[in-house]
């Protein structure tokens, strides 16, 4: 599957600042930025934050996946595309076929591979027929099994649109898949489907509706009867999207309190686990806390901090998924970046691009790092050109 994102977001900054005729002083006192910061996001010399990219984006009347900029498939992938949205807009149409649960099984858990393993193209291939699948089976069978099977489909639709930053189609899956869990509610259905649906929140920098959603989330599940398993990977999940969206929120301090409370949580409730656990297409444990701590930290403006939560980040991240492993990397690349660390920061984005080249290639956070590392070395490097040919940014 070909994609391309060119310019980086960064850049692409300066693009949307001058087709709307503002000048980098305008920009910067609308967006309530300091200009010398927005001079240095557009030239390369220091990535586009999420949070830069939300102000910056209110400023301009966009949203921060807007200011990113969507990834586009080649031609010849549209049609997949295409399949996808006619596949979501039956969703109350089955086909007329028997589908059985063990084939409905079968397409999630191959689903789950591919997307563990970063395979987009895989994914997209596979997800217009397994959605029609899982749709006919849910009608005809009306199981809370069933109808959990197809929010699960519907996920993984979000996970897909939301990494390329499609987020017309990732609204549509987040509503799809509340829509399948209430049908034959169950607590942790609706728990997860709720993480998505903050997550559109979040890919659009509006936070503090996306911790709304978290917290009305987090009070369903303490007083619903479910058994402590399920409550605590319910609750683990939405602790970790709590944090990320806490560490966004434009009041720093506010942000310290907020992600330290969703991460204690979040710790509490790993603690009821031996190991990362998959579920419904996402790994809950102790070891996926720690990414997002540290992404979190990260977020908060606290790269030293970030670095000091582990001293061997191969041993830290053994055993996760690709999916998991790339963007922790782009994290702690972004983290050496912010002290200087030029040098490990490259190595550590270059193992992102190596663990999980197709979603490398399209991560915004990936793509800045990439960028500002190609304007400081000011010289050639050959790890720099190959990452260049392999994500379109050009150096």
């Amino acid at each position: 599957m070909g994609t391309t994102t060119d310019p980086a977001p960064g850049a692409r900054v300066a693009l949307l600042r001058k087709a709307r005729g503002l000048s980098q002083t305008a920009l910067a006192r609308k967006a309530h930025v300091s200009l010398s910061l927005l001079s240095k996001v557009e030239v390369g010399d220091r990535p586009l934050t999420p949070a830069a990219a939300t102000a910056l984006g209110g400023a301009l009347g966009l949203s921060m996946a807007e200011v990113q900029g969507r990834a586009s498939v080649a031609a010849d992938d549209e049609l997949l595309l295409s399949e996808l949205r006619s596949a979501m807009r039956d969703f109350d149409m089955p086909v007329h076929e028997d589908v059985s649960e063990g084939r409905v099984a079968a397409g999630l858990e191959m689903a789950d591979r591919h997307r563990d393993q970063v395979d987009v193209a895989a994914l997209m291939t596979m997800l217009p027929a397994l959605l029609r699948d899982a749709t006919a089976h849910a009608h005809a069978e009306n199981s809370p099994t069933s109808w959990s099977a197809l929010a699960d489909v519907y996920s993984t639709v979000y996970w897909l649109a939301a990494r390329h930053r499609w987020m017309d189609l990732a609204e549509l899956a987040v509503t799809r898949q509340r829509w399948a869990v209430e049908q034959q509610p169950n607590p942790v259905g609706v728990a997860f489907a709720a993480r998505d649906r903050a997550g559109t929140y979040l890919n659009f920098g509006d936070v503090d509706h996306g911790l709304d959603v978290v917290d009305r989330a987090i009070a369903a599940v303490q007083s619903a009867p479910v058994s402590t398993v399920d409550r605590d990977l319910a609750m683990g999940v939405l602790n970790l999207r709590g944090m990320t969206l806490a560490g966004r929120l434009p009041d720093k301090r506010e942000a310290a309190r907020e992600a330290e409370r969703h991460i204690k949580s979040a710790w509490r409730a790993a603690a009821s686990f031996s190991s990362d656990i998959e579920a419904h297409g996402l790994t809950f444990g102790s070891q996926n806390t720690f990414t997002h701590v540290l992404a979190t930290r990260v977020d908060l403006g606290r790269p030293r901090a970030a670095l000091t939560l582990t001293d061997d980040l191969d041993a830290a991240l053994a055993g996760l998924p690709p999916t998991r492993v790339a963007p922790t990397r782009i994290n702690y690349a972004r983290a050496q970046l912010d002290v200087g660390d030029r040098d490990g920061a490259l190595e550590n984005l270059v193992a992102a691009f190596d663990v999980a080249p197709q979603m490398a290639r399209i991560h915004p956070m990936g793509r800045e790092v990439l960028r500002v590392l190609s304007s400081l070395h000011r010289r050639s490097n050959p790890a720099l050109l190959r990452l260049s040919k392999l994500s379109g940014v050009p150096l």
